[in-house]
């Protein structure tokens, strides 16, 4: 477990298990502490039935036992039942949690090591889809989750620029291709042939035909029109997909396509060879998985002698543990993927890398249409750009109607818009599938993006309006504070919310937490004025405000969504 530099709640919690850990002879990382269903009981609360059982005592009695023995300055247990729960003084709570939240870098964490996380990966010469929205965003809130827990990342676009497709492509360029409609909207163009392709397949045998020669000519290695025609399609893909990128706050260390390992596909087949996996099949080459649960055989090279994509994915891992001699090795790819991943991890293992138990596929529900799922074989696609554009056109519509006099209007607009598509895919649990639909996503009401957003330019307006930098609490008198509990547990447990997004893989947990963050910001300036009180309590609540607004731009930040100081 990353154990935080700067605690938060976390103080208090390592005080009550140490103290738990004597009373019952046990060591106090096997002891984990929950929050009470009943917030007004405490901040935390110890289940005591599998310790009671352990030690042949009732729960009931082993929490009255435990209470009745602990002594820890400033936290009082309670047992209710079987449970014992424990309150933090206010006063305690209060200057522990603005002390370190006070800190840069609050909720760091004291990992290392290298972990290489590859997501969003679109395929060239086709349009970025609101399906490729998902790997996108989780990957990069994961790859921030890694580094605040203290990895070293490397984030991996693996672009899907080779294969079977790509044969396909060319012979439809070759036969109904036309430049001007190409450099007008490649990627429309492109799409229109791809599935006219598929149209006309099923009716014209000489078309498959030429596909595989196209393919085969575009492996081969050598420097011909059909290689020239690929790297034209990649480039224009290229530079579509890094507006996309750029509006989206994605960055990556990487961009290396499945094309960057070409060179390395023999070399592969050879090492495969050498460890016995390698098996004929139809004049196929093979590795067979039966003796590890997996039917299906993973298929590395077809009869043909072309590659696919379970050889190439195993020469890029085998390329990044030369590399980078990877801690973890995450894969933020559809949940459809998931008998892929099985094959060629296994494949991995068979072949003797120890490694292969460092790669982690993370894997995430579909984006679905109302109608059905998206299929770009089909042409039913949503381009996320088309949907980024409409959420920014809504935001607009808003800050017209609420507040026409903002300056900038424009950029805030793109910013709450495209902050609201982000925050609506990840405050949903990656596993589950999301029905796409323009009333969900972009409303601007209740667990939104643009919720947050607003408590956050709101906090900026109060300090705006103060006239006044906010003062350091290390001059005011916390004290003052300890009426507002509520915030500070909400803060407190920021670090927590960090450290279980990370370890969980799930980006949603800090999402949920922002939201409560949020919800108890409200109510504290909502309940206490915090202008034009006495000086020395002004400043107090200035500061509480000051530290709402911070806490809430870094996690908005980790998630990638923008925070505009004005809205």
């Amino acid at each position: 477990m990353s154990k935080p530099l700067h605690l938060g709640l976390d103080h208090f919690d390592s005080q009550i298990r140490n103290a738990l850990a004597k009373g019952l002879g046990l060591d106090a990382e096997s002891l984990k502490l929950e929050r009470p269903r009943d917030e007004k009981l405490g901040q935390f609360a110890f289940p005591c039935f599998r310790f009671a059982k352990e030690q042949k005592a009732n729960p009931k009695e082993l929490a009255q036992k435990l209470a009745d023995s602990f002594q820890v300055d400033s936290i009082t247990p309670s047992a209710t039942g079987p449970f014992l729960n424990f309150q933090i003084d206010p006063s305690a709570l209060v200057k522990r949690v603005a002390t370190d939240a006070a800190q840069s870098n609050y909720g760091a964490g004291n990992l290392s090591g290298k972990v290489v996380v590859e997501y969003s990966s679109p395929n060239i010469a086709k349009p970025m889809h609101v399906g490729h929205l998902r790997t996108t965003v989780i990957g990069a809130a994961l790859s921030r989750l890694a580094e605040r827990a203290g990895h070293d990342v490397a984030r991996i676009n693996h672009l899907g620029d080779w294969g079977s497709q790509f044969g396909k492509l060319v012979a439809a360029w070759n036969r109904w291709g036309n430049e001007g409609e190409l450099e007008n909207d490649p990627i429309a163009h492109l799409l229109q042939l791809y599935v006219r392709y598929h149209e006309e397949e099923k009716e014209d045998e000489t078309l498959p035909a030429d596909a595989k020669l196209a393919f085969q000519e575009l492996e081969s290695g050598e420097e011909n029109e059909t290689r020239a025609i690929w790297k034209r399609f990649t480039e224009f893909s290229l530079r579509e997909f890094n507006r996309t990128f750029e509006r989206l706050g994605s960055e990556f260390d990487f961009v290396r396509g499945e094309s960057w390992y070409e060179d390395q596909l023999d070399p592969l087949l050879e090492w495969l060879e050498s460890t016995g996996v390698l098996e004929e099949s139809d004049g196929a080459t093979i590795v067979d998985l039966k003796e590890h649960g997996i039917k299906t055989p993973c298929l590395v090279k077809t009869a043909h002698g072309t590659t696919l994509y379970a050889t190439r994915d195993l020469a890029a891992a085998k390329s990044r543990w030369e590399e980078f001699q990877f801690e973890q090795a995450l894969y933020v790819v559809g949940a459809e993927q998931n008998l892929h991943f099985q094959q060629f991890t296994t494949v991995l293992k068979k072949a003797g890398c120890e490694w292969a138990n460092r790669i982690e596929h993370i894997s995430f529900g579909l984006i679905r249409l109302l109608e059905g799922k998206l299929s770009t074989r089909e042409g039913r696609v949503l381009s996320l750009t088309e949907v980024l554009d409409r959420a920014v056109e809504l935001a607009a519509e808003i800050i017209e109607e609420k507040n026409p006099d903002l300056s900038d209007k424009e950029a805030v607009a793109e910013r709450v818009g495209v902050g609201a598509i982000l925050f609506h895919d990840l405050k949903h649990q990656r596993n589950k599938d999301v029905v796409f639909n323009w009333e969900e996503v972009l409303s601007f009401e209740g667990d939104t993006g643009p919720y947050l957003q607003y408590s956050h330019a709101r906090c900026c307006a109060i300090l705006r309006k103060s006239e006044r930098e906010a003062p350091s609490f290390d001059s005011i008198n916390l004290e003052l504070l300890s009426d507002s509990p509520e915030l500070f547990v909400a803060l407190g447990r920021y670090p927590q919310a960090l450290r279980e997004s990370w370890e969980k893989r799930e980006p949603m947990i800090l999402a949920q937490h922002l939201l409560k963050m949020a919800s108890a910001g409200n109510a504290f300036y909502r309940d206490k004025r915090v202008l034009g009180e006495k000086e020395e309590l002004e400043s107090a609540r200035l500061c509480a405000i000051d530290l709402l607004r911070k806490t809430l731009a870094d996690g908005l930040g980790i998630l990638g969504v923008p925070t505009p100081e004005e809205m």
